[in-house]
């Protein structure tokens, strides 16, 4: 926390996710925000339908946030992450420091406007929105985004910040690497005679098909990251990316992973491990649905001999180096926001999507790079012995 606080930061990291309650007091609103944004879930007569959902849920998930501790951990992982990459910001380039980290969640606080008005009260010269997801939907980084142009709505943007966007990064070879490094960790756990026949499932929050068909581009960039993950970790073990979390009647994504556990024990395969691999950081859909509901409750219904998950990246120095080189790079670059963001979905109608990249490309539009800021010897992989 010091580090924050001692130097008047130069440059923002604003790393934007969705965030969680911390107590189970947050619960309700959390989810009635949920429920209420058309990004993130589309009701018929949502103004409506969606605050009598999450009524409906709050005590059943107010028990499962009970179950693991009494609220989400991803503040404190979200905070840890932030503090681990200024620190690394500030050794591997110099000329945009002091950094400092300013989480902006979707749901509870600290919400966008915090984040907002904190780079301008502090007066940083330069602002970098970082996604902590990294496969982009516009259901989770997209609404984000979207609240950030929602913000400058009716307010002026400040001229004395250069502002960037950072929106995906599925395929960071880095990002691949400590994905590996965890699977290997829980590979280790299981007996060797079965070790090399483990079913590796990664599981990633589904989407509904509806947004797959208009081109939401998270299936394939989840698909990216399992592929590069098999690469990096180089074993025999077959595979399968399955779905999970799906919320109301209509059709999303499958197969979905708590049937494919059911599934594959019925195909005598009763030796699975589970894998997040679109979550940066532990929270109720890895410590109570998979842990809890999948990997204890249905496992043990449906007669599986040994099921592993393996832990997100938390605070894994691999994912400090890969954050921190994303970042660096993207400083060097000319392009502070990305034509892959700015290209619509071939069949999207959203008005509201279409707004908000205009205004990304206004508010990121026309920044120069001050090559005084990068050195060509600043390369966060080399300097933090990452190969």
């Amino acid at each position: 926390m010091a580090h924050d606080q001692v130097r008047k930061p130069k440059t923002a990291i604003v790393m934007l996710n969705m965030g969680g309650p911390t107590n189970i007091d947050e619960v309700g609103d959390y989810l009635h925000r949920i429920m209420t944004d058309r990004d993130m879930i589309q009701l018929p007569v949502q103004s409506r339908l969606g605050p009598w959902i999450a009524s409906r849920r709050t005590e059943d998930v107010q028990k499962k946030y009970s179950e693991i501790g009494g609220g989400s951990p991803i503040l404190k992982w979200t905070n840890s992450q932030g503090h681990l990459l200024v620190e690394t910001l500030d050794k591997l380039h110099p000329a945009t420091a002091p950094h400092k980290h300013y989480v902006c969640f979707r749901y509870v606080p600290p919400f966008t406007h915090d984040a907002f008005n904190a780079i301008e009260s502090d007066g940083v010269e330069r602002a970098v929105i970082f996604s902590q997801y990294p496969q982009y939907s516009c259901a989770t980084t997209g609404s984000s985004l979207n609240a950030i142009a929602d913000f400058y709505k009716d307010r002026e943007i400040p001229k004395n910040i250069k502002f960037s966007l950072i929106e995906r990064w599925a395929s960071h070879p880095l990002l691949a690497k400590v994905f590996a490094e965890r699977i290997k960790e829980k590979l280790a756990v299981f007996d060797p005679e079965v070790r090399d026949d483990v079913v590796i499932l990664f599981t990633a929050h589904s989407l509904p098909l509806k947004a797959v068909s208009r081109g939401d581009t998270y299936p394939h960039e989840v698909a990216a990251t399992v592929a590069n993950t098999m690469l990096h970790l180089n074993v025999k073990n077959p595979y399968r990316l399955v779905w999970q979390s799906k919320v109301g009647p209509l059709p999303w994504l499958q197969p979905y992973t708590d049937d494919a556990i059911k599934a594959y024990a019925k195909q005598g395969k009763k030796n699975l491990l589970l894998v997040p691999i679109a979550f940066v950081n532990e929270h109720i859909e890895t410590l109570h649905e998979l842990d809890i509901e999948y990997c204890h409750d249905i496992a043990k219904e449906a007669g599986i001999t040994h099921i592993e998950r393996a832990a997100t990246p938390n605070a894994h120095p691999t994912f400090i180096a890969a954050l921190a080189d994303i970042v660096v790079k993207h400083l060097a670059d000319q392009e502070k926001v990305s034509k892959q963001f700015l290209t619509r979905c071939p069949h999207c109608v959203s008005e509201r999507c279409n707004s908000s990249k205009q205004f990304f490309k206004e508010l990121c539009g026309g920044i120069t790079t001050d090559t005084s800021d990068i050195t060509n010897e600043e390369a966060p992989s080399q300097s933090l012995n990452i190969k």
